[in-house]
């Protein structure tokens, strides 16, 4: 009994022994197991200690980089601030020199100003005395052309005055255009009187003694706007203005002249810029009353255009209060004046005066088409015409 008793003992001692050495052995596995994780981790602490140490050291050297270069740019504004103190310096200088040459020349400008108030005085007194000097020879020229007229008179009376001639009695003729009158031994441009046929009262007119040759009747003149072209037939037909200034000659007298010989017309342009320019027709002549003083002309030169602004194949003329035109609308209504308008055509001299600045973009003004196109309006214009065979 006390042996099944001692070996139950023993056995129980045994499993006992058995299961602590499990429990000891899982133990120690678990501590080996924890151990080794601990080992790990440890060694992760270790790289991670080892990457932050050389993180530090590279931070370290940035550190003291940046400080290098902070103490270079201190350094640098340090210079920089040195001379923003010399420019100062010498900026203070230079505004004391400016501000005593300002004043310098504020006290020349005060003298050039009294200079120029003083000269003003002098330029408005000396253009007092030359409108006063401008009167006067104004005077002395219509005292001249009132004495040449005179003279011319006296010449007229001489020529009808009847001259013995191999024992006849002949009477010679009087001026029939400024060709005669220049021809006669009068070469200076001005106003002479001339006879017409057919016409029972002399015409005064203005010959051009300087253009190309001279001896040219001048038949229309436009210079300065004082004198309104927007008149109907009877004063087209008969002329008026003053042969000194803006005139129109009149189609009676342009058909009466041009009715005794050939001859070739001229027409003188310049527009606002000082620019000038001529056309000129080898033949011209205009028909009587009955024909609406139609216009005829041959062979177009000159300078205004290598084509004619006149009409070569001839117009009729038309006035506000009488319609010849070859147009629907009525061309001297619209684009104002007497002229050979033909379908309102690219040409119109006795148009609407316009002065510089206001002269752009005028349908009704001075007009030559091929000179300036068909919107600018001329600043003076000049017909005049003279005899084929001068």
């Amino acid at each position: 009994m006390k042996s099944e008793m001692a070996q139950i003992q023993q056995n129980a001692v045994q499993n006992h022994t058995a299961t602590m050495l499990e429990i000891g052995t899982s133990l120690l596995s678990q501590t080996a197991e924890q151990t080794r994780k601990l080992t790990d981790v440890e060694t992760q602490v270790l790289n991670q200690t080892s990457r932050l140490e050389i993180q530090l050291l590279e931070n370290s050297l940035s550190t003291y980089k940046l400080e290098k270069q902070l103490l270079q740019q201190t350094n640098e504004i340090l210079k920089i601030h040195e001379k923003n103190s010399l420019l100062e310096h010498k900026i203070l200088e230079m505004e004391g020199k400016h501000k005593e040459e300002l004043d310098t020349l504020k006290e020349e400008k005060e003298n050039l100003q009294g200079l120029v108030s003083r000269q003003t005085f002098i330029i408005q007194e000396l253009e007092k005395q030359l409108s006063r000097a401008t009167n006067n020879n104004s005077i002395l020229q219509k005292q001249q052309l009132e004495l040449m007229d005179t003279v011319h008179n006296l010449i007229s009376l001489c020529t009808k005055e009847v001259l013995l001639k191999g024992g006849k009695r002949e009477e010679e003729k009087p001026f029939r255009d400024c060709a005669d009158v220049y021809q006669a031994g009068f070469n200076k441009s001005g106003i002479y009187t001339i006879y017409f046929n057919n016409m029972p009262e002399p015409k005064k007119v203005f010959c051009n003694m300087d253009v190309n040759g001279g001896g040219w009747t001048v038949i229309q003149h436009r210079e300065d706007g004082s004198l309104d072209f927007q008149r109907g037939w009877k004063e087209y037909k008969m002329g008026f203005g003053n042969p000194s200034g803006e005139y129109w000659l009149g189609n009676e007298f342009i058909f009466a002249i041009t009715s005794q010989r050939q001859y070739m017309l001229r027409i003188e342009l310049m527009d606002w810029e000082g620019n000038r320019a001529y056309s000129q027709y080898d033949r011209f002549h205009i028909g009587n009353e009955k024909q609406n003083y139609r216009l005829y002309l041959k062979g177009h030169t000159g300078t205004a255009g290598k084509q004619s602004s006149l009409i070569l194949h001839g117009a009729d003329f038309s006035t506000k209060d009488a319609d010849n035109d070859n147009c629907m609308c009525k061309c001297a209504l619209m684009l104002t004046g007497g002229w050979w308008f033909d379908a309102c055509g690219p040409s119109n001299l006795n148009g609407m005066f316009y002065t510089a600045g206001q002269n752009h973009g005028k349908l009704n003004g001075i007009k030559w088409h091929y000179f300036k196109g068909p919107s600018y309006s001329l600043r003076s214009t000049t017909m005049m015409i003279r005899p084929l065979d001068f």
